[in-house]
């Protein structure tokens, strides 16, 4: 195929994007490529330690497809030797090891949703564990030479927690040597990785100058936080919205995030034109155009893509029967609103039970949990199932539904 102009190509690469170390390296790198009408080897390195892909997954997988779309070929390599060992980044604690079954099994379903964003005949999926099961105790004890202890305690996790007296397992410093190995074996152009990944990334591009290799550029993106708006997106923080969500779910989820967080959903997780998002955000600042609006817009888009734009429309339409009997719910007279004070926002947030009854929907705490236990409580279009969600003060309003016919539409008294 043709390549664009690498001018062209660098700003679909730069969308959503925090760091390129360094841009000039990678104009050079696509003006080979451009010349020669070769593709670069894009890599992304990511361990099943779990069994299922969050959108948050999706911004790193949204970029490998961009490369894809420029005509690049992407490596997706799947962890699963350095996924027993579970890395650190980020981590407070020695990290449970999983076992090479639990790891496999995961591995499976990797493959099949990657499948929902990737170009599977432009995609190479690979398994670290065919070069590192072959290495032998000598080649493993050289490759521990290539990084040094200060250079390892330098990462602000590490100092972190060796300061404070926590435990750090050898199987923890060695874990950036073999993500940036990695990058050796594939002979990598570019890799991907989150802004959390930024010491394992550089150590890739060293490990390939120690091998008289050419080194990889590191292009960083950003870690996308889940519904409340606050706290990445995790599955044990329950503020995600899974690729293999029900539409109807997956929908009413992405209606319940605030407006602000709204337009980096927008910029992460889909491919709308950044000039459409301007246009949008500023027709909203001159109230020409309802948030709503852009958000039923967001939450149909990433649903199409996912399910298919027919489930996305019948998701649309589930989920305005669910909060307004068909209605548009702004329009709806049966929200009955309720101001709760600045004040009760300790440090901007308010804990859902405590909303639920200051604004007189539940007679206690215990009544709120029963509630949410029951998935009885949605929250802008979005079944609360989280007891513990803290919730910040909402740009505008929440409007929340409480059993079958209780409708309140919360609003923050400055």
């Amino acid at each position: 195929m043709a390549f664009k102009r690498p001018e062209e190509q660098l700003k679909l690469i730069r969308r959503g994007t925090v760091e390129i170390i360094s841009e000039d390296e990678l104009m050079k790198k696509l003006e080979k490529s451009y010349q020669s009408n070769t593709p670069l080897v894009i890599k992304a390195g990511f361990d099943p330690s779990a069994p299922d892909i969050h959108l948050g997954h999706t911004v790193l997988l949204r970029k490998m497809r961009h490369f894809q779309q420029l005509g690049h070929w992407v490596v997706f390599l799947i962890g699963d030797f350095t996924g027993m060992i579970g890395d650190p980044t980020g981590k407070s604690e020695i990290r449970n090891q999983l076992t090479r079954e639990q790891v496999l099994e995961n591995a499976k379903t990797y493959q099949k949703q990657i499948s929902k964003i990737l170009d599977p005949e432009k995609t190479e999926i690979v398994f670290n564990s065919s070069w590192f099961e072959k290495m032998s105790s000598y080649d493993f004890l050289e490759l521990t030479s290539h990084l040094t202890v200060a250079q390892i305690l330098a990462r602000d996790d590490f100092k972190q927690r060796y300061t404070q007296g926590k435990d750090i397992s050898l199987l923890e410093f060695i874990y950036p040597l073999l993500q940036g190995y990695d990058s050796v074996e594939l002979k990598a152009d570019i890799e991907l990785g989150g802004t959390d990944q930024k010491f394992n990334l550089l150590v890739g591009r060293q490990m390939q100058k120690d091998w008289d290799r050419e080194q990889q550029v590191v292009v960083m993106m950003p870690l996308l936080e889940g519904l409340d708006g606050v706290q990445k997106m995790s599955k044990s923080l329950n503020n995600y919205v899974g690729v293999n969500d029900p539409a109807d779910e997956m929908y009413g989820k992405l209606m319940s995030i605030s407006d602000v967080l709204m337009f980096r959903y927008y910029e992460l997780l889909t491919d709308v034109p950044y000039e459409e998002i301007s246009k949008m955000k500023s027709d909203i600042k001159l109230e020409k155009l309802h948030p709503k609006k852009c958000k039923e817009k967001l939450a149909e888009e990433i649903t199409a893509f996912y399910h298919g734009k027919e489930a996305a429309v019948t998701a649309s339409a589930v989920f305005a029967s669910r909060f307004s009997g068909g209605t548009n719910w702004e329009d709806s007279q049966t929200f009955e609103k309720r101001v709760i004070p600045s004040a009760q926002w300790e440090n901007g947030k308010l804990w859902i039970c405590k909303m639920l009854t200051a604004c007189g929907a539940c007679k206690s705490s215990s009544d709120a949990r029963r509630l949410i236990q029951q998935k009885a409580v949605m929250l802008n279009g979005g079944i609360v199932s989280d007891v513990a969600l803290e919730l910040p003060i909402p740009d505008k309003e929440y409007l929340l539904k409480i059993g079958k016919k209780q409708f309140i539409k919360i609003t923050v008294n400055e």
